[in-house]
């Protein structure tokens, strides 16, 4: 490697990318060090042999294909056109006498009896009588061959011990065990399994489950979300062999239901209350709680964290897909869930991969900030500390002072910890596409909302506001006065300050349309203004003339400003056709753009590997994913089903479709973004819709005016025989 570096001369780069590497290294230890799965990952690295497998037995077959393809291409071609002439070792058209000779000297050369090659020299004879005799020489010229035509075989070279008659009964012993015993086992062992499972790898049995209790329960709050959630028959040994039941169960389990309290065990819902399912629930209450488990049963939680996520996910599919049936539906029983349901699960896969209960405060997702210490910060008489965004808003010495219970190592753990937390914004634009005016939302549309998200880091929005604070509160050049300092508060607080804002504006008085001469006052009087300065308003003084009296001179001014008139309302009117057909350019634009970023999102596969999840108690890494949705608050009533967003790394655009209201009128709606992995970092944006009535669609529209060519000749020809019999019938008149 040395010699290398010191050959190309750039062993500075080199050393620059492995510095740079190292300390891509030493920031994810220093963010992530303290995560359960990290730890895991650095004590028990889990070493997934089958991915080797495959890549060794793929590797493999590569090699046997090319070293098959190498051997058949240096294989010689058994059949070769045969050419008597050649045999001989002579030119074509010799003469009889030249073969004659050539024969005897090869006779002599290659004759058995002479110690020659059997071999060649019956090629030899069969080459001269090739030549010689006329029937084989037509046989060679018209077949290739001198015996006559020859009929072509194929064969496979197979080893010689298949072939041979000793081992005849054993390699149909080993034809009847691989095809009447192997391949049927493995086809109907696949084929049990696809049918056990969906398609996202969840057993139907558990989907089965999750869909009697939904509909049963419409309104589930988070106590029986656990419930039904532990109730997957992957927790279950007769379904799983991943699932295990040990004995020690028997004791242990009831000791952590006396030590959690308010369990229900008099229920009586299978398989809610069998014992997998309890020993689930309860599992998932301690992680919750943050209580320390036997070494027996940490195994057997880590398994049921780690299979919850995609379980809560199938459940947010179950509701739904009830809700989608019972839209659908006219019939009054058939009651959908409710926007509750669906958003308890969304926070309790929050919750399950942060290890935190519901109502607990979003600052215990931080390293080094427990129960105690979170009073200090909650309570603090100048700082009212409720969220992280909160305490990102902070200056640095506030947030110091703040958190002065901290060691410096353990402040500069928490400050890298927040600093990885995304902030996500979202950008909205609802739209109808394939529609003449896009902007222009009608009665039964289908309305497009284009919702552009931006992910970023605390770290870098902070950043960015501490330099736009600096730059604001930097004194003015030209040293007029002194510059009102604007200090930055934090996201939170921003909106609060835009809210105050709002509510402290008054409303404009309306502009009044100037009145014409005839009925303006002919003076108007003098204003003051609040502090007493007199404001001089010019006395303009109209005289109504009548309308015979006008002057020709005047006359001649109105001629004049009615051409002007004219020309001017020519080039408004261009102007507007050229405004229209920017308009016109810009809405095909924004359509094509569309359909290129369907096509985009058809053609490309992007990575569902985002940015790692910083959890403390959760055994697995995880991705930060989202789910983006619309709802009617008020209502309570789901608009856009959920929209999985896995893909976010740095910018995403997300198309949600949803049919407008049936009655014109004013709507609000509320699009939600929820994280799948952090609490109190939802974002959630008003959605306005103005809904208006359909146009009514004209009867004599030019789409339909076309008619067949076929049509209008028939007509044609109608109407010229009509006119012939009326010239005859007055010619007839006339006779």
């Amino acid at each position: 490697l040395s010699l290398f570096m010191f050959q190309t001369d750039n062993y500075k780069l080199i050393f620059l990318v492995i510095f740079i590497e190292q300390i891509r290294l030493k920031n994810i230890r220093n963010v992530y060090g303290r995560c359960l799965w990290y730890r895991l990952r650095l004590l028990k690295p889990q070493q997934n042999i089958i991915p080797t497998v495959k890549k060794i037995i793929l590797l493999a077959g590569w090699a046997l294909f090319l070293f098959l393809a190498y051997k058949v291409s240096k294989t010689d071609r058994e059949y070769q056109e045969y050419n008597p002439y050649e045999v001989l070792h002579l030119d074509p058209g010799a003469s009889i006498s030249e073969i004659k000779k050539q024969y005897r000297a090869l006779s002599l050369k290659y004759h058995p009896d002479k110690g020659g090659d059997e071999v060649m020299f019956m090629r030899i004879a069969k080459a001269y009588a090739a030549l010689t005799d006329e029937e084989s020489r037509k046989n060679w010229e018209e077949f290739g061959n001198p015996d006559g035509p020859q009929a072509t075989s194929f064969g496979i070279a197979l080893p010689a011990w298949i072939v041979d008659q000793k081992n005849s009964i054993l390699v149909l012993l080993v034809y009847g065990l691989a095809f009447m015993v192997i391949l049927p086992v493995v086809v109907g062992s696949w084929w049990y399994r696809s049918i056990r499972y969906s398609g996202d790898q969840i057993l139907i049995r558990t989907t089965q489950i999750y869909t009697y209790f939904v509909y049963k329960t419409r309104n589930m709050d988070m106590k029986r979300l656990i419930m039904v959630l532990a109730g997957a028959s992957e927790f279950d040994p007769q379904y799983n062999k991943d699932a295990t039941s040990r004995p020690a169960d028997n004791t242990q389990i009831p000791q952590l239901i006396r030590e959690i309290g308010g369990i229900n065990l008099k229920k009586n819902e299978p398989p809610l209350t069998c014992p997998y399912s309890l020993k689930a629930r309860v599992l998932l209450l301690t992680h919750l709680a943050r209580m320390k488990v036997p070494e027996a049963l940490e195994e057997d939680q880590q398994f049921i964290l780690k299979k919850s996520p995609a379980l809560l996910q199938e459940m947010i599919n179950v509701i739904c897909q009830l809700i989608i049936m019972a839209r659908s539906r006219e019939e009054r029983e058939f009651r959908a869930p409710s926007l509750g349901s669906l958003e308890n699960c969304m926070k309790l896969s929050q919750m399950t991969v942060q290890g935190l209960q519901q109502f607990k405060s979003p600052l215990l997702q931080l390293p080094h900030i427990e129960e105690d210490n979170l009073r200090r910060v909650s309570n603090h008489k100048k700082y009212k500390i409720k969220s992280i965004q909160d305490l990102v808003s902070l200056k640095g010495s506030d947030r110091r002072n703040l958190l002065h219970f901290l060691e410096d190592k353990k402040y500069d753990e928490v400050m890298a910890v927040l600093g990885s937390f995304p902030y996500v914004t979202m950008d909205i634009k609802p739209q109808v596409l394939d529609d003449e005016d896009s902007n222009n939302i009608t009665v039964g549309s289908l309305v497009t909302v284009l919702v552009t998200l931006t992910r970023q880091t605390m770290a870098e929005v902070f950043e960015k506001e501490q330099s736009i604070c600096a730059a604001e509160e930097q004194p003015a050049e030209d040293g007029q006065g002194d510059v009102n300092k604007i200090k930055s508060k934090g996201w939170q607080q921003k909106n609060k300050g835009t809210k105050k804002a709002s509510k402290s504006k008054k409303k404009k008085p309306l502009k009044k349309k100037p009145l014409p001469p005839s009925l303006q006052p002919p003076k108007q009087q003098k204003q003051k203004q609040a502090n007493g300065v007199e404001v001089v308003v010019k006395e303009e003084e109209e005289e109504i003339s009548d309308k015979g009296s006008e002057s020709e001179e005047e006359e001649t001014n109105r001629d004049s400003q009615s051409e002007k008139d004219d020309g001017s309302d020519r080039d408004s009117d261009r102007e507007q056709d050229e405004k229209q057909n920017k308009d016109d350019e810009a809405e095909w634009q924004e359509l094509q753009q569309s359909i290129q970023r369907k096509e985009r999102a058809l053609l490309e596969t992007k990575s569902k590997i985002t940015h790692p999840v910083y959890s403390l108690f959760f055994p697995e890494e995880k991705q930060e994913w989202w789910w983006l949705y619309i709802a009617d608050r008020k209502e309570q009533m789901l608009i856009c089903m959920p929209y999985h967003v896995c893909t976010l790394k740095d910018k995403e655009e997300v198309e949600l479709k949803f049919p407008a209201p049936g009655k014109p009128g004013n709507y609000q709606y509320t699009v939600y973004l929820r994280s799948d992995s952090y609490m109190g970092l939802d974002q959630i944006k008003p959605l306005k819709l103005e809904v208006h009535e359909a146009k009514p669609v004209p009867e004599n529209h030019p789409q339909w005016d076309t008619a067949i060519e076929g049509d209008e000749d028939q007509e044609d020809s109608e109407g010229f025989e009509d006119s012939f019999e009326e010239e005859e019938e007055e010619e007839e008149d006339d006779d």
